[in-house]
């Protein structure tokens, strides 16, 4: 489009921007100074003058299931609390920016892919600039159209994935990331919070005197043992992170690290304590948008505190709640430009776990004897051998903004990981979102591989024991 502007010199130093800024998103213009005209390219003008400039769009879209639709150990028969996939778009002179949390369970191989790729699209930037992750709720969907098509080789279709659900949920979040790139609002400060969540999380595998796992203490407990257990290692920090321009908050950005379960299994749809406290948090600030990220909780669980009776649900998402307002109250504001930001990924290959063979996986999805759940984690690390033998590698990234800095890692990962990133920054802020590709299933770390327990047991993980070195080597490499 072609528009006419009639403007005035301001002085030999340059126009009247004041007037011109106006005019600045329709692209090509004249401006006519002086019975003089003169074609000017507009994207031009405005982008050099945007350069310094830092914006943000914000998104959200329902990712609720329909009734009878699987998700991740049933059936959905009802919905307790909505789901949702919300994120933030990071406009710059760079490539566009794009984290996004979806109230799933996990969201793995070529499922990962396809969204990752679609949004990109939505945002034009490339795959890698997208960072998707799931909160790992567990009356929460699985997205992963890998798995699909080997349980569809089989017989076992549609069983487990609503394929029709779930690319409309792609598509309604690339749709809603689009009017978020022409929403966007300049952002000028960066703040950021944090305080400890009292009586949430705790570690799931409690050692012996050998240096084994002793007890187990999965996300509910009734066992007096493992309640009475110590609370282990944990990362009991909530950080916030707040997006302003000037005194107006445009976006927050909440962390906490810990399986998300009260009670699940029996298809009562939920964005769990972690959702409920982030929705309560958004009314009471006025809709101002909140998106939540899960750590790397692999080990960690509410088992310490939590019996797995409906009444404890609200007790947790209050004690989370609370966090998030205590964070909020605790931030600290710093001004930002557009040359404060950075982004950083490096893509790695992990290490396939040594009980990770193909004709065994094979195997166990046609014996008879083995239940549904059995096939299907049969059939879950089979896509993961597949993906791994054809050399597809993970993403591990960064968004730094000053001292902060917003990591972003794959699997369903130990707090070690983020304990020690955290370590590689003295002084500044490290804020960890795990469950991006959802792919390997559990990621232990060296030594939990001889410590025995649940999540390094069998096949539940997909990954060997190097996969420290690979992971904290990558981790070092993006936040340095």
């Amino acid at each position: 489009m072609e528009i006419v502007l009639i403007g005035r010199r301001k002085s030999k130093g340059g126009w009247d921007k004041s007037i011109m800024k106006s005019y600045f998103s329709y692209g090509l213009f004249r401006i006519k100074i002086r019975d003089r005209i003169c074609l000017l390219l507009g994207s031009v003008l405005f982008f050099s003058l945007k350069a310094q400039e830092l914006r943000i769009g914000t998104f959200y879209t329902d990712a609720t299931p329909p009734i009878g639709s699987p998700v991740a150990y049933a059936i959905a028969r009802s919905v307790t609390e909505p789901l949702s996939a919300k994120g933030i778009v990071i406009l710059s002179d760079q490539k566009p920016i794009v984290l996004c949390a979806v109230d799933w369970i996990g969201i793995s191989n070529e499922g990962l892919e396809v969204f990752a790729n679609q949004l990109a699209l939505a945002a034009n930037t490339s795959p890698e600039r997208v960072s998707i992750h799931a909160l790992h709720q567990h009356d929460g969907v699985r997205c992963d159209f890998t798995i699909e098509r080997i349980l569809a080789e089989y017989g076992l279709g549609g069983r487990h994935f609503d394929n029709v659900f779930l690319n409309k949920v792609i598509q309604n979040t690339s749709a809603a990331l689009k009017k978020a790139m022409q929403d966007n609002q300049p952002f000028t400060h960066i703040g950021f919070g944090q305080a400890k969540v009292d009586s949430v999380a705790s570690n799931r595998r409690i050692l012996g005197p050998d240096g084994k796992v002793a007890i187990i203490r999965f996300s509910k407990s009734v066992d007096s043992a493992a309640i009475h257990a110590p609370e282990g290692l944990v990362d009991p920090w909530l950080k916030t992170v707040s997006f302003w321009n000037g005194e107006k908050t445009l976006a927050v950005l909440t962390y906490y690290t810990t399986h998300p379960q009260s009670y699940y299994g029996e298809g009562d749809v939920t964005c769990e304590f972690v959702g409920i406290a982030r929705e309560a948090r958004q009314a009471k600030m006025n809709g101002i948008p909140h998106i939540h990220f899960n750590g790397a909780s692999g080990n960690i669980a509410a088992g310490k505190y939590n019996d797995g009776s409906k009444a404890r649900r609200p007790v947790l998402a209050a004690r989370v709640e609370k966090g998030m307002t205590e964070a909020w109250k605790n931030t600290v504001k710093m001004q930002v430009s557009a040359g404060m930001l950075e982004w950083k990924n490096l893509k790695v290959k992990l290490p396939l776990g040594k009980n990770i063979v193909e004709s065994d996986l094979r195997a166990r999805i046609t014996n008879d004897q083995n239940t549904p759940p059995q096939k299907f984690v049969a059939a879950e690390k089979l896509a993961w051998y597949q993906r791994s033998k054809a050399g597809v590698k993970v993403n591990i990234s960064v968004i730094k903004l000053g001292t902060i800095h917003l990591l972003n890692l794959p699997g369903e990962l130990f707090v070690e990981y983020q304990l020690a990133a955290q370590e590689m920054k003295p002084g500044e802020q490290v804020c960890t979102a795990a469950y991006e590709e959802y792919g390997p299933g559990y990621i232990g770390t060296k030594i939990s591989y001889t410590q025995g327990g649940y999540e390094t047991s069998g096949i539940v993980s997909g990954v060997a024991p190097g996969v420290e070195k690979v992971l904290l080597r990558a981790i070092h490499k993006v936040l340095k």
